[in-house]
């Protein structure tokens, strides 16, 4: 009897190390934001009075080892808005990440699908990667603060597109 406690003990022993062990040296299973920067085309439509349509060119950087993103997008149609942005990168799944970024359309006299003038805009939007593949779709929209000359109103546009990851 006394050897069957003793056997007992130690199964627990290691039972209760091994359980330790497991939890003080595995890594939990998480979602990683999409892997990779990318440069894509597509089109994009702005929302307000004078917006219209135009081509987008999107570039991403995405930051290693922190969900960060350095993001730009060329509107070009009637007039050229450039909107450099910073991202924060948010995990869906293993092949989506939403993101929030903040920054500023650069805009020259003519009306763009984000105003006519320089403005501070938020850009909310989804980047979706294939398996075995290098394309990605985005979608976005950019809000776009006090954007136009002759009245304080906010402008508004979507894009949308495919990329290719490098």
């Amino acid at each position: 009897m006394k050897g069957l406690k003793q056997v007992s003990l130690y199964g627990l022993g290691g039972l209760i190390l091994s359980v330790l062990g497991l939890g003080l040296f595995s890594e939990g299973a998480m979602a990683q934001a999409a892997y990779g920067s990318y440069v894509g085309v597509g089109g994009s439509v702005g929302l307000q009075e004078g917006g219209g349509a135009s081509g987008v060119v999107a570039i991403r950087y995405r930051l290693l080892e922190v969900p960060i993103s350095l993001r730009t997008q060329v509107l070009a149609g009637n007039g050229i808005a450039v909107v450099p942005t910073i991202s924060y990168d948010i995990p869906i799944n293993w092949e989506t990440d939403a993101y929030i970024g903040a920054g500023v359309a650069f805009t020259g006299n003519e009306d763009t699908p984000v105003g006519n003038t320089t403005s501070f805009v938020l850009q909310p939007g989804i980047d979706r990667t294939f398996s075995n593949s290098n394309l990605v779709v985005f979608g976005n929209a950019i809000i776009a603060f006090d954007a136009y000359e002759d009245s304080n109103r906010t402008g508004f546009s979507l894009q949308g597109g495919v990329g290719i990851q490098f």
